[in-house]
Formats: C-alpha cells, sequence, structure tokens
C-alpha cells in the first residue's frame, strides 16, 4: 500500500475510503491539495462520486486502479477525491459547470480546476479506451495537461467564463411580482403541463429512466382532493401502484430502489438510498389515507422495516445507502434464475413464479426480477385460486426467497449519518404513524429526533451534516436546517409537545441569519461563515430532494401560522414570487415550490385540539386526510400560541376549526370533525 493512501485511510466516507487502495495519490477536498496545486504550478482533478455508484466503481476498476494511468496522473495534476454526499456544495458547484459545458451530467463527475478552484473542463464516465463517442481516460488527461502547460491562456479565460456564469446562475429574475401571481388558474396551468408528460399505461412521468417523482405525486394528491378532480388523483394513484407492483420495489425485502431503467418500473437501478425510501414513505402514507388500499399500507410497513433492519444505527440515526453491485456486479443480490426458485420452493413455486412473472427465459438479462402484473384478487380470479391458497404460496415463498437471499454477498453499505435526509426519514416515520396510528413509528421518529438534536448541534445552534462513528463533520447546508425544521413541525403535530415548534422556529432564525441574501429573498446554500468554496450558490430545482429554499419557504409558511409571524409568511410568498414562471411553466423541476404556491391560493386550515383526553383523538383526527393543514394540540389552553390562544379549559375534548385564526363553534368527536370539514 502506498503511504499517501493514509490521507483518505483518515477519512470518514465510505467513499474515500473505497479508493483509499487506489496507486493514484488521492487528497481530499482540502487547502493542502490546493496549495500543492498552486506551488507545482499543475492542474486539479477533481473527481466527485458516492459510495452507491456503480459507474464510479467500474471507472475505478478500469482506470484509476491502474498503475501506469495513477501514475500520469499523480506526475502531471493534483487529484482530489469528493464524496458528494458529504460535500453536496462542492459536488452542486461543478456539476453546473459540467453541465454548462457539455449539456449533460451525473456520476462520476470528473472536473479541471485551476489552483484557484475555478473550474474550466469536465465531464462525467470516461471509458480506458475510446467508445461511446467518448475519448479515453489518457487521451483526456493528455489533453488537459497539454492544456495547461501550453495554452495557459485559454484554460484562465475558460475558467474566468465558467465562474462568472456560475455565479449569474445564483440570480433569478423577479417574474412573480405582478399582482396576479397567486392566481388559481395557475395552478390549473400547472397542471396541464403535469399532465402533458404523465404516462397513463404505467405511471409516472416521462420517459426511461423514470425517477418516483414525488413532489408532482403529491401535488396531484392535493389538488385532486382540494380541487375533485379525478384525472389528477388516478395518475398519482397510478404512478404508486404501479412502482409498488414493479420491480423497483423490493418484494421480498421491502424498500424501494433509486430508479428504474425502463418505463415499466421492473428493471431498477438496484441502489437503494434513504432519501428515496423516506419521500416515498410519506407520499404512501397520504395515499393511504385518500384510498386505503391494503398494498400502500404493505409497502410502508415493509419498507420501514427494512430501513430499521438494515440502515438503522444503534444510536437511532439512519445510514445513507446500499449499494447496487454486489460480488462487481450490478443487482445480483436481488435476481433469480427460475431453476433456483424452482427448487426452492417445490410444490409453491407454479403459483409463485407466476404472480411474480419469473420464468424460465427470465425477464431482465436471463434473470428474473420479482415484480406482478396484477394485483391479486384478478389474478385469483384468473387462476381460480382460493385467497387462503394464494396467500399461503407468497407468504412461504418470500419468506423461503428472502433467507437463502441472506447467504448472498450484500451490497456496501455507506453508513454515514446525514442530518437532511435523516430529517426526510424522521417526516416519513412521523406521516406513517398519521396515517396507519402505529405508535413504534411515532415513538422512532421522536427517538432519532433526540439523536439529531444532540449528535449535530454545535455553538449558537450551527449544526452539522454528516456524522459517522459518533463524530459530526461539516457545516451544514440550507437543506439539512430546512429539512430539520420540517420534521421539527410534523413531529409536533403527531406528539402535541410544542418544544418540537419552538425549536423549529429557533433554527429558523438561525437560517434567516446565517444563509440570507441582501440582493434576493432566496437563501445561499452554504453559510457565510464557509470559506473553501470558489461561489455561494442558491439551490433551487427540486430533483432528488426538495431544494433548501423551496424547504424553507414552506416552513416559514407554516410556522407563520403557528406564531402569527406576517413577516415570516411574507418572505415565503416573496421567495415564492422570486421564482416566477418557471413554477408553472415546469412543475416537474419544482414540485415542492408548485405545492406551497397551490396551498397558498387554496388556504390551510387551522386545527386546535385542547382537552385532557387528548391522547385518545390525536392519532384519530390525524388519520382524517386534510390536504392543506396545521395541528396544533395540547392539554389546556397556551396563551403563547395564538391557535391555543383563548380556548376554554375542558377535561374532554375539542377540536377547533380555523382559518386566520377564526374558528367555527368547537366539536368533541372525529365524526363532527369529518361533518365540518365538508361543509367548508
Amino acid at each position: 500500500m502506498h503511504s499517501y493512501t493514509n490521507r483518505l485511510i483518515n477519512e470518514t466516507s465510505p467513499y474515500l475510503l473505497q479508493h483509499a487502495h487506489n496507486p493514484v495519490n488521492w487528497y481530499p477536498w482540502s487547502e493542502e491539495a490546493f496549495e500543492k496545486a498552486k506551488n507545482e504550478n499543475k492542474p486539479v482533478l477533481v473527481s466527485i462520486g458516492y459510495a452507491a455508484c456503480h459507474w464510479c466503481h467500474v471507472m475505478e476498476r478500469e482506470s484509476f486502479e491502474n498503475e501506469e494511468v495513477a501514475a500520469y496522473m499523480n506526475e502531471h495534476f493534483v487529484n482530489i477525491k469528493v464524496d458528494r454526499e458529504e460535500r453536496p456544495d462542492v459536488d452542486h458547484i461543478y456539476m453546473d459547470a459540467v453541465q454548462a459545458l457539455t449539456g449533460g451530467g451525473g456520476w462520476p463527475l470528473n472536473v479541471f480546476l485551476t489552483p484557484e478552484k475555478k473550474p474550466f473542463y469536465g465531464g462525467t464516465y470516461f471509458p480506458p479506451s475510446k467508445a461511446f463517442n467518448r475519448p479515453s481516460w489518457m487521451d483526456m488527461l493528455r489533453f488537459i495537461d497539454d492544456a495547461f502547460k501550453n495554452r495557459k491562456q485559454e484554460v484562465e479565460a475558460q475558467s474566468e467564463s465558467l465562474t462568472q456564469h456560475l455565479e449569474g446562475n445564483t440570480s433569478f429574475s423577479n417574474n412573480g411580482s405582478n399582482e396576479a401571481f397567486f392566481d388559481a388558474k395557475r395552478a390549473d396551468e400547472a397542471f396541464d403541463a403535469i399532465m402533458k408528460t404523465a404516462d397513463k399505461e404505467w405511471g409516472g412521468f416521462g420517459r426511461a429512466p423514470k425517477f418516483p417523482q414525488t413532489f408532482i405525486i403529491n401535488f396531484l394528491l392535493h389538488y385532486g382532493d382540494v380541487k375533485k378532480n379525478k384525472e389528477a388523483l388516478d395518475q398519482a394513484l397510478l404512478s404508486l401502484d404501479k412502482m409498488v407492483m414493479g420491480g423497483i420495489y423490493d418484494h421480498l425485502g421491502g424498500g424501494f430502489a433509486r430508479y428504474s431503467t425502463d418505463g415499466e418500473w421492473l428493471a431498477p437501478h438496484f441502489e437503494k438510498m434513504l432519501y428515496d425510501n423516506a419521500l416515498l414513505v410519506s407520499t404512501l402514507a397520504e395515499a393511504y389515507q385518500l384510498s386505503p388500499k391494503a398494498a400502500y399500507k404493505h409497502a410502508i410497513d415493509e419498507t420501514l422495516l427494512f430501513i430499521e433492519r438494515e440502515l438503522m444505527d444503534k444510536s437511532g440515526g439512519f445510514y445513507s445507502a446500499l449499494d447496487a453491485d454486489s460480488e462487481g456486479e450490478e443487482g445480483k443480490f436481488y435476481v433469480w434464475d427460475y431453476e433456483e426458485v424452482r427448487k426452492l420452493l417445490g410444490k409453491d413455486a407454479e403459483i409463485f413464479c407466476a404472480y411474480y412473472d419469473i420464468t424460465p427465459k427470465g425477464n431482465w438479462e436471463g434473470k428474473n426480477i420479482l415484480r406482478t402484473k396484477q394485483n391479486e384478487e384478478a389474478f385469483i380470479q384468473q387462476r381460480n385460486l382460493s385467497e387462503e391458497e394464494l396467500k399461503t404460496a407468497l407468504t412461504n415463498g418470500r419468506q423461503k426467497l428472502f433467507e437463502t437471499r441472506a447467504h448472498r454477498t450484500r451490497p456496501g453499505l455507506d453508513d454515514k449519518i446525514i442530518l437532511g435526509w435523516n430529517a426526510l426519514m424522521n417526516i416519513a416515520y412521523c406521516k406513517a404513524f398519521a396515517a396507519t396510528e402505529n405508535e413504534h413509528y411515532r415513538d422512532l421518529a421522536e427517538r432519532n429526533m433526540s439523536f439529531l438534536l444532540s449528535a449535530y448541534t454545535a455553538e449558537n445552534r450551527l449544526l452539522h451534516h454528516t456524522c459517522k462513528n459518533g463524530k459530526a463533520k461539516h457545516p451544514a447546508f440550507l437543506d439539512d436546517y430546512g429539512l430539520l425544521i420540517a420534521a421539527l413541525i410534523e413531529l409536533s403535530q403527531i406528539t402535541a409537545n410544542n418544544n418540537y415548534l419552538d425549536e423549529a422556529r429557533q433554527f429558523s432564525e438561525t437560517v434567516l441569519s446565517l444563509f440570507s441574501d441582501e440582493q434576493s429573498p432566496l437563501l445561499f446554500y452554504t453559510y457565510y461563515g464557509q470559506k473553501d468554496v470558489v461561489i455561494r450558490k442558491k439551490e433551487v430545482y427540486d430533483g432528488a430532494t426538495p431544494s433548501g429554499n423551496s424547504l424553507m419557504a414552506y416552513n416559514l409558511y407554516r410556522l407563520s401560522i403557528f406564531f402569527d409571524k406576517k413577516d415570516w409568511r411574507l418572505k415565503a410568498e416573496q421567495m415564492l414570487r422570486s421564482m416566477g414562471d418557471v413554477i408553472i411553466k415546469y412543475p416537474t423541476s419544482f414540485g415542492q415550490w408548485l405545492s406551497l404556491f397551490f396551498e397558498v391560493i387554496s388556504g390551510t386550515i387551522e386545527i386546535a385540539l385542547t382537552g385532557k383526553d387528548l391522547k385518545n383523538y390525536l392519532g384519530k383526527l390525524l388519520n382524517v386526510h386534510i390536504s392543506h393543514k396545521v395541528v396544533q394540540s395540547s392539554l389546556i389552553p397556551r396563551s403563547e400560541y395564538p391557535l391555543l390562544a383563548n380556548k376554554a379549559e375542558t377535561s374532554g375534548i375539542r377540536i377547533y376549526v380555523c382559518e386566520n385564526y377564526a374558528c367555527q363553534k368547537p366539536v368533541s368527536t372525529i365524526g363532527e370533525l369529518v361533518g365540518l370539514l365538508r361543509h367548508k
């Protein structure tokens, strides 16, 4: 082993540790690396990926483990490895640069910088020899080395131009300043734009590869519910139905893979990310309240069981991901041979294989991915089976295959515990409790929150981004704060513990202090004290996870109701206006923003509960689906909270339905509450 690999061995990132044995002289992201580049007048290669990234593993095997390639890299470059999940700020900056240069992006992300951290060229995966209309990695290295040595002025001009472009991307025109911005018709326009991309046969939106796009499904659930629009509800539920039936869902162990490579949700990219599963559980929980299908509850329960079994740390935190690969092959852990299944299941094999689309030919590259093509009721009728026969065959079969699979080589685990992703999962547990009244979910959410508040909080309410082996590191980013605040708000609603709301308010004040821009209502991604990046970006796109800005706009809007802070509501509306028409024209890229926009124009129902019998009523009330609501509870009236002030003390229960703090006559049963809501 090369002595210089100790730089990565001392890191806690599983991704960096994967590269610690490479003959490449990797540095972590550090001033030491850039000082070396300045002193030796060398370009910097920043190679960005993550532990569960399939093509990152491929490029490592093909190039970074090659002694000849590594020797050239070490001689001509200063080489930096970055875990995009530890340093999303670095990834965002240089992903934007590569997308501006090439029109595309992805991981591994390989970008070349000047010693001043300014990008001048880059790309994603490069093969070991010219292929796929891409130059080889060695050809790219020689080209960059020659340009840096012999065309330095061109390199510097390109880096300056690209950096200016990136700085310009942090500004957004205020297209929404007109008075008609909050017009109900605009939500209809956004709905029409969404439906133009909707796959009405297989669910989802757009063509393969297909991502879950839970933000858009959430919007359709709310839009369909509020506007009584059947088309919206049907498309939302169809999308969830097809995902739950498809190969993107793990029918043996629970949990969802990252995305589907085909239009039918059959063949996933097999990595399992914490945030995808959190978002899908939250969406399934809302769908289950609107349409109580057993398949939704089963997917919620099995996915959370998977999370607790495979991604939960003893501290109460949740790990980041499971790899797509095992034994060097993508999906090997999850796929099956027909004969293997037939021998394992014996008499149950015929029914099991027919139900889960397991065939001698295979449904994916000669192997079989478990998926269902029809629901249980239709299958029973088609096969002339009893419900008990099918249940027995499927239950026994899943158990035997699950036990057999447990002896296979497992995919790698990324055991970083990321603050924002944990908060997303905390929200999922809160919503799962509201949908199912399973108290275990509420208890686990409280335990997880206790861990987050103790492990990640530093002085002056500053937060850290990630934690491993009890060590927190890296300043938290805007989305970490935004997601933690959102989780605290959700937790306050399911527990009647208003201390969580107080925490949410205080962290929001911290965000406004640390991340604000005097020139814009939008917030920076990094806090003002972080100096090791070339620019401070503003993230606004709702991608795999919601953007920090859309999260904070939503948080400020909801907290403005809980605390009657009109300036926070105004701030939220200004943030929405600053996004302008893009929310309406390109809703699939701004789904979280769109949901907030729709709630602002539709109004939020305020529900207050007081009384000594609170514990017996709160879960039942939360189980009633109300698209746009805030819920606040207390055993006794609380003057410091507007929704709980001036309410009469009672030994039973009183449920108040309010808008703008104007409350209807209180009721004392869930049935009466439902009656009030129907007449709204």
